[in-house]
């Protein structure tokens, strides 16, 4: 009986693990090796096509085998199902673990993710709860202090904003929503804060289906 009770307990922890599992439907890629990666000992590659991608809706960095040529910046799908160019996913990286191709470009397709999603981004501005008594959540955007979030905080009670443009034109002086998204998402790949507001399975701001 003391071995059934324990057996079904960790049955059931393992369903509720299973259950937060969050996978990426597609990433866009950040660097292609289509002989791998080459070993710093001998000089040689490993011969095996590799790609390192960024997950579109976690922004998970992910080393993947590719089926086929990967162009950087393309967007592939990587969720469950028949993937037309990626064979497998191989594993979770992190920052440290990207090629310097990687990280060079990593900026410029965080920034296209977030233009490409203009809809999704601009909820967070209409949404964002405060974290503690002290911290608001938009105050962990870089540029905003505290006055630009009562602003924001103000004109949503009026309406929510529908746009980053309409973000910029009622909240004078407010830098670029895009941009300031943008470096939060890649300060928190780069682990150079506790919290995350956009980034992996416990981040704050989670858009609804």
């Amino acid at each position: 009986m003391d071995y059934y009770r324990r057996h079904s307990y960790r049955e059931s922890l393992d369903k509720k693990r299973r259950k937060n599992v969050e996978y990426e439907e597609y990433a866009y890629v950040l660097d292609y090796l289509p002989r791998g990666y080459i070993d710093i000992n001998t000089g040689r590659e490993s011969g095996k096509p590799i790609a390192q991608v960024l997950g579109e809706k976690a922004f998970t960095l992910l080393e993947v085998t590719p089926k086929t040529d990967l162009m950087l910046y393309e967007r592939v799908f990587i969720g469950k199902g028949e993937r037309d160019k990626i064979f497998m996913i191989n594993r979770k990286l992190h920052y440290d673990d990207l090629t310097a191709t990687a990280k060079a470009e990593l900026p410029y397709i965080i920034e296209e993710i977030v233009r490409g999603n203009e809809e999704r981004f601009i909820k967070f501005f209409n949404i964002a709860p405060p974290i503690t008594n002290r911290l608001h959540s938009l105050e962990l955007l870089p540029g905003i202090g505290k006055k630009h979030m009562w602003e924001i905080l103000d004109e949503r009670k009026r309406e929510p904003f529908k746009s980053f443009d309409d973000l910029k034109h009622r909240v004078k002086g407010l830098p670029d929503p895009v941009k300031m998204i943008s470096k939060r998402i890649l300060d928190e790949l780069e682990g150079k804060d506790k919290y995350r507001l956009f980034v992996g399975s416990r981040r704050l701001f989670r858009e609804s289906k």
